[in-house]
């Protein structure tokens, strides 16, 4: 498919370093999760390589059964070859313990399942979805991606968050203006194990913010505790008091505590604002 005439020239041009970066490495695993950037990047490496490429999607505790679903969807319907793997991070002492680095380790055991299947199965490279955006916040597992020699095509082509929508929008795809969304294990605060329970916890947390209609949403796990995250565009309604109701009753059914409302709203990253400069460091 072509590039739509409605991109800039410039964005063009780096339509076309992806797909020259993509034809480079020949047959390519693409560490998919069905999130805007992943999905993209298994969407660009399937009309360059066709069936040189797999699109491998982890399955675990971590990922949330409505994404799981979504994504094994938008593959589907967009006839990208696709391979669900099992890891076993929840094995990982160094990832339960839910410190600074648990993405590292969570990642570390990602690609390490990968690199097993690319060598049995004849692969050249493990790609994964990493963005110019990316590089300013704190993320630990393009650490473990380094480490692996897993190749970054979105930030070789330079393309930021919004070119990656901005192109998917080109090409049609419904993923283009979906959330960012991340692990379950990231709404867990650090310092606290994580859980099957508590991953469930948030899982079914999030689910019912879903079920009420909110759109972009964070449910942060505190122990007893529970932080809502929402948009500052649904921060009106999630402020209504018969909302406020709804929020006491499902969460504290999940078990929690306490029910609160974060003023700041959704931000991603937001357990990382505690974190010293020293373990922010510790990543690069």
């Amino acid at each position: 498919m072509s590039t739509s005439p409605e991109l800039s020239s410039e964005l063009q041009l780096k339509k076309q370093k992806l797909d020259d970066f993509l034809r480079s490495r020949k047959r390519v695993l693409v560490a998919y999760s069905g999130g805007v950037d992943s999905a993209y990047l298994a969407f660009a490496a399937h009309q360059v390589l066709g069936g040189e490429m797999l699109a491998v999607l982890a399955d675990s505790p971590s990922l949330a059964r409505s994404q799981m679903q979504d994504a094994l969807a938008f593959a589907d319907e967009q006839n990208i070859p696709i391979k669900v793997i099992n890891t076993d991070e929840m094995a990982k002492p160094d990832y339960v313990r839910n410190d600074a680095m648990r993405c590292f380790h969570c990642k570390d055991e990602l690609f390490t399942v990968m690199e097993g299947f690319r060598e049995q199965n004849g692969y050249g490279s493990v790609a994964y979805g990493v963005n110019v955006d990316d590089q300013g916040d704190f993320r630990p597992g393009q650490k473990a991606a380094r480490n692996h020699g897993v190749v970054a095509p979105l930030l070789e082509a330079g393309l930021t968050k919004q070119d990656i929508r901005d192109l998917a929008r080109a090409e049609g795809l419904r993923v283009w203006q979906k959330p960012a969304s991340a692990c379950l294990s990231s709404r867990i605060e650090y310092g606290r194990p994580v859980t099957r329970e508590s991953l469930l916890q948030v899982e079914q947390g999030e689910e019912a913010l879903r079920a009420l209609g909110f759109e972009q949403f964070r449910v942060r796990h505190h122990g007893n505790l529970v932080r809502i995250e929402i948009s500052r565009g649904e921060m009106e309604r999630a402020l209504q008091p018969w909302m406020a109701e709804e929020f006491t009753k499902t969460f504290k059914k999940l078990g929690f505590t306490y029910v609160t409302l974060d003023l700041e709203g959704f931000r991603s990253g937001s357990m990382n604002a505690v974190l010293p400069v020293a373990i922010l460091n510790k990543a690069q």
